[in-house]
């Protein structure tokens, strides 16, 4: 089955130094950029994350410090990347908790400023697990009849999930062909944020999504505790929540509810 797509669509998978979207680093990334007519661009970099990969982690996607020592840094090819992904939709697996927040960090530390809230987002291990419950490697062999190769391999992990995208198509009726639907039917919170500490309720208001304040309204919290606003902003949070604050902060001292 071929993507029914309006804009392109950027399928990616990052390899990194952790799982800690507010302080790891990409040390490779891997693209499909598919277009309306279903023509397709693959690239895949190695990066130099500029911070020692553990050796947890070696042992995981098998990327040296060796190996990246004298590949480019992601400020280094930020601005084109973010030309490049203009305007694309994107897809990932498990990219909406993880592969794009990390990805935005990595814009925003770069000086980049990237915004994907006007992008569909979807995220194949949201659908996959709300039709059947399972991994990457499962989901490849479930749904493509083969044995995922390569894996943690950031190429291997694209065209598999990729794969498993298109089949997932065919296999359900219910799920449209339509990326603004995949979008949402792959998307578990409303997040106004990336790392999902903000989340929109069903009257869209902005609501705190962790901690003691969890539920509460965010311009309730920064009216009635002054403190929370520099607690966040000092504390260990994703550029992109505090950028997300301070803009909620600012709209409510203008409209007169925060101090």
């Amino acid at each position: 089955m071929q993507l029914n797509l309006k804009n392109p669509l950027v399928v990616l998978d990052l390899e990194t130094t952790g799982v800690d979207v507010s302080c790891d680093r990409i040390v490779e990334i891997s693209i499909i950029k598919v277009m309306p007519d279903g023509s397709e661009e693959v690239k895949t970099r190695r990066i130099n994350p500029t911070i020692p990969i553990p050796a947890e982690v070696i042992r995981v996607h098998g990327i040296t410090n060796d190996d990246v020592k004298d590949c480019p840094t992601f400020k280094d090819i930020a601005k084109n990347l973010a030309a490049y992904i203009e305007g694309c939709d994107i897809a990932g697996y498990n990219s909406i908790k993880f592969d794009v927040p990390l990805l935005v960090e990595e814009f925003l530390r770069a000086g980049v400023d990237v915004d994907f809230r006007n992008r569909h987002l979807v995220d194949v291990q949201n659908i996959f697990h709300r039709m059947e419950q399972r991994t990457l490697v499962a989901a490849y062999k479930f749904y493509c009849q083969k044995d995922l190769t390569n894996a943690h391999s950031a190429e291997a992990d694209t065209r598999a999930t990729y794969d498993v995208l298109l089949a997932q198509l065919d296999r359900y009726h219910e799920l449209q062909n339509n990326v603004a639907f995949l979008a949402e039917f792959s998307s578990k919170n409303r997040n106004v944020d990336y790392a999902g500490r903000i989340i929109l309720d069903n009257d869209d208001n902005e609501i705190i999504n962790f901690g003691k304040y969890k539920g509460r309204k965010v311009a309730d919290v920064l009216a009635k505790d002054p403190g929370y606003y520099s607690w966040i902003m000092n504390g260990h949070f994703t550029l992109d929540t505090k950028r997300v604050l301070t803009k909620i902060r600012l709209r409510s001292i203008n409209n007169g509810s925060a101090t």
